[in-house]
This record gives C-alpha cells, structure tokens and sequence, in this order.
C-alpha cells in the first residue's frame, strides 16, 4: 500500500495522524504514515486522555514534532532500495549483499554469511555461515589472519590511525565503560596486537570508527560514507571465509591463535552490527561463535593460548556467554554455555568477569541464566501437559531467594559517580583507588538493576503477564529510581538495554513518560540505537495492553515482536 502524502484530517485513523491532521489508511497495527515516519502509531479504539483539545495535547503534538525530526536519520537511510538476495550478482566486483535488513538500516556485507564463492565452511557438522553475497578471496597460498606473524605487512597508515586512536580513546571507553585492565598488566594494548595481526579484527573496528565519527559530525545520511565503511570490510571478510575453511581442514588445535582471532571478528562483527540495528545475521554470528568457544575450551586445557590471544579470548568469551544468555530469554531456550556456567562464572575468582567488561556481576547473570533454564522446563513441560506447578514454584523459589539476598547487600554498599575525566595516568597517583572505587561502586548500581530486572523475568515465567502485581510495581520502581537518580552518567543506559526494556514491558501507564524521557536525553540518536530498539519494544507492548489474550504473554513475544532473534546488548 502506497504512501499518502495528503494532508487532509483523518476521523476514523489513527490518534497520530488526526493529532498531526494527517490522512491515514487505517493500516493495523500500524498505518503506512507512522511506518515511513517511524513514529509510534497509536490506533487503541478508545481516545487517549491526552487528546483533550487542550494543554496536554498540544504537548503531545510537540513531543510527536521531536520523534519525528529524531528518526530522520532512519528514514535517510531508506532511500537506497533494498537488494534482494535471489537477485544478488555473482560478481565480487557488484555484489555487497543486501544493503537494507527489514528495519530500514544500510548495514554492511554479512560478514562470513557472504561468502558464495567459497566452499560453505563446516566446523563439527555446524555450518554456521552460508549464504548471500560474494567476497574475492585474497590470492595467496598462506591465510595472513592465521599467520603467527603479520605485523610486518600489517602497519596502520595515516587515516587508519586517526580511526585506531578514536576507536582506542573514545569509542572502545564508550561501548565497555568498566572494561579498564590495570596498565600493568598490559592494559589494552591486546586491541591494538590484534589489530596488527587480524585485519578482521581491524577492519570491523575501523569500521565502527567511521560509523560513529560520521553520527557525530552528522554526515551518517551520506551514501557515498557509507559505501566507503563496506568497502572497508571487502577483503577481510574474505581472510576470514578462508581461515575458517584453514581451520576445518587442518583442526583447531593447529591454528589456536587464529581461531581465537576468528572469535574475537565474530563478536566485532556482532556487535557492530547490533550497533547500526541490523539483527538478521545474529542468530548465524552466535551459532559460529559457541562453535569455536566450545572447540578451544577443549583445546587450551592442554595447549595455552598466547597472548595477546589470552587477553581477546577472556574478552570475547565474555561477549559471548551474555549474548548467549540474553538469547535463551528470547528464545525460551536454555542457554548454549549453560553446562560451562558455573566453571566460568561462579568460583570465588572466576575465568570471565563479566563485571569488568559490561559492568554486571557473573551472579546476576547466572540467575537470569537459571531462569532461562526454568522457563525452557516449563515450555517443554506444558507442551506435553505434565507440568508440575509445585516442582515450578519450589525452583523459582531457590532463584528469587539468591537474588534478592544478593540485592540486599549490595543495597549496603556506597555509591559515587563515575568521572569520566579520570585518565590512565591515574595509576600512578593516590587517586588511582578512588577511581577503581567508583567504577565498582557503578558497577553495583547496573548489577541491581539486572537483578531487579531478573525478578520481573522470573515472576512472568512463574506467575504470568501480572504487571499489576505488587512485587513486578515494586521491581519496576526500583529500576526506574535507579537510572533516573542515581547511575551517572545517563550514556551507561547503553549497557543495561536488556533489563530496561524488560521493565519497560511490565510498566504501568504512569511511567510511560518517565521512560520515554530517559530514551530522549540520549543524543545523537543513532549512537543509542539499541535504547530506541528496547522503546520500540515497549510502546508495542503498551499499545496491546488490552489486545488480546494477556494471560498467553511474555517477554519472549515481546522481544520476538520486533524479529526472530533482537539481542539488546
């Protein structure tokens, strides 16, 4: 159904278009306009209290005014048509993918999906990559990214150091605000290693360099920048489609560094292009990664990993096992990693720390892993109709007891402000320990909100679709006095996208505002995507409140509203 561009009053469309005098086509569950705006449509039979012909609707017109100035930057991106696959050249010269996913972003070639030309690379019976564009593979008889040693050919040039120190000093603080590795003991100078020997690696960060340079210096609606970042990544997804074929021929036990490499590139890739709102390859970019977890956790007990491969090894499987726990609550699935759970992340001096790199600790997670675990019983349980509702409870209770005692200590604790003005050379001063202080002092803060979130997640699977329910208001409250009030500064919003819109979702009408309003400081928009992805999410879930059958909701259908696998990390 075509756009209408006519602006005659609509009386029988949506509250939208008659609060901006707009004609609508009565589209459901949202209209043609509000869809090309990518503006929330609001199409409930009943007339909304704020369209009163007064103050509060003026004010609402206003705030529809700045959504739409505020999406401009998705709609610029639609004016590339969209490639379809069936019609993809065969050509490496022509072809890039498709530029457009559904949710109107120009997104990069698929990595190593994009490999058509090469021979579909099976690791242990898994084919996690096949598929859509070409890559011209580099014509050399050895893969650089397994090489040992490739810093020789491998030296930055000018713009790619301009790219390497934005991404070192501004871009890798911004996305991993915890993730400060002491100095003496390398620091992050593993980042800049790898880079020298992955051009994966390199590329993909570079790549998000330009991505984020170009939002704010406000070019990022430009094709012609845009075709510059998919040229960038080209050759070195090629590489990678080949050490990946490398590594299924001779074993992993032979290219350990250079599998190691291939995961660190996996979870680049992801999250960048989490970063620009492209979710269709998330699910394929997850399924490579556990492959290759699972294949060097069984490989380095006997051969250590060299560093700096150790130091992006510890990094990456912690990217890894939270984007596989947050899938299995979309999922309704038990997590991939679930059997390595309390090995990794439970002892008193854990492998990963996920506190130090998203800010979280490995408890809050591992609770909301248990109640992934929890709801999988319970979707298989009911399918066959044996479920045990005291079996249910008696474990529920076991998890909630753990987090809200955990919630009660930590509720002791002091918190300060993170100032992001603190330098590296902070080490070599007194202040260094306040320092270190105040990120685990914020640290506290995001893992309550997990664990709050955790609650809200555990009293769904349990108890149903209850927003009303005293304990689900109580978590929700405590999570939105938490972010309004007390974690500084707001941008760390961007770390805690899951437990947001978890109670986002469960929200009562009189905080719609207050989490609009948290969404809407976050500025330049596009920077924040995977905050105004979890909104999306939620003004779904609030424009159903009274559609249909509440009793057969959850979280996971909330998330899947939006895609088959939408990974708010």
């Amino acid at each position: 159904m075509g756009r209408n561009n006519s602006t005659t009053k609509s009386f029988s469309g949506c509250w939208t278009c008659r609060l901006r005098r707009k004609k609508c086509d009565e589209t459901r569950p949202v209209c043609d306009a509000c869809a090309s705006l990518h503006i929330v449509c609001y199409f409930d039979q009943t007339k909304p209290e704020w369209m009163d012909g007064g103050v509060r609707q003026e004010e609402m017109a206003e705030r529809v005014k700045r959504e739409v100035k505020e999406k401009a930057y998705l709609r610029r991106e639609e004016r590339a048509a969209p490639v379809p696959v069936d019609q993809a050249s065969s050509s490496a010269a022509s072809d890039e993918g498709p530029l457009l996913p559904q949710n109107g972003y120009k997104c990069l070639p698929n990595p190593i999906c994009d490999l058509r030309n090469t021979p579909e690379t099976q690791i242990d019976g898994v084919k996690p990559y096949a598929g859509a564009g070409t890559i011209s593979l580099p014509h050399t008889s050895e893969c650089v990214l397994l090489s040992r040693d490739t810093r020789d050919n491998m030296g930055l040039g000018g713009s790619d150091t301009i790219l390497y120190m934005f991404y070192h000093e501004h871009l890798l603080p911004f996305l991993f605000p915890f993730y400060r590795p002491s100095v003496f003991e390398g620091g992050k100078a593993w980042i800049m290693e790898m880079m020298m020997k992955s051009p994966v690696i390199r590329q993909t960060a570079f790549c998000q360099s330009s991505y984020f340079i170009s939002l704010a210096r406000g070019i990022h609606d430009t094709d012609t920048h845009w075709e510059t970042v998919l040229a960038q990544t080209q050759e070195a997804f090629g590489m990678l489609g080949k050490a990946l074929q490398v590594i299924d021929g001779a074993g992993i036990a032979d290219h350990l560094h250079g599998a190691v490499r291939i995961l660190a590139s996996i979870m680049q890739v992801q999250r960048f292009e989490i970063a620009v709102l492209s979710f269709d390859n998330c699910h394929a970019h997850l399924n490579a990664g556990l492959v290759l977890f699972r294949q060097l956790l069984d490989s380095v007990a006997s051969v250590r990993v060299p560093s700096p491969e150790q130091e992006a090894f510890r990094f990456s499987s912690a990217l890894l096992v939270l984007d596989d726990i947050i899938a299995s609550t979309v999922l309704q699935e038990e997590p991939n990693l679930y059997e390595y759970h309390r090995s990794l992340l439970g002892d008193s001096n854990p492998t990963i720390k996920l506190e130090a790199i998203v800010g979280c600790q490995n408890w809050a997670l591992l609770q909301i892993g248990e109640i992934a675990v929890l709801d999988a019983w319970k979707q298989q349980c009911t399918k066959v109709g044996v479920l045990d509702v005291m079996e249910l409870v008696h474990r529920a209770t076991a998890i909630k007891v753990s987090l809200e005692t955990q919630i009660a200590q930590l509720e002791t604790r002091p918190t300060h402000t993170l100032d992001e003005s603190s330098s590296i050379l902070d080490v070599f001063t007194a202040d260094h320990g306040e320092y270190r202080r105040t990120l685990a002092s914020q640290s506290t803060l995001v893992t309550r909100v997990w664990a709050h979130a955790a609650l809200i997640y555990l009293s769904v699977v349990v108890s149903g679709w209850q927003p009303a329910n005293n304990d689900v208001r109580y978590h929700v409250s405590r999570i939105v006095e938490l972010l309004s009030h007390q974690i500084s500064p707001r941008a760390l919003l961007r770390g805690m996208v899951w437990p947001f819109c978890v109670a986002g979702c469960l929200a009562e009408p009189l905080y719609e505002g207050r989490f609009r309003s948290m969404v809407e400081e976050l500025q330049p928009p596009g920077i924040f995507g995977t905050v105004r992805k979890a909104l999306q999410i939620m003004e779904n879930v609030w424009r159903n409140r009274n559609v249909g059958d509440a009793a057969s909701r959850d979280l996971a259908s909330c998330f899947r509203s939006q895609g088959d696998l939408v990974l708010l990390v």
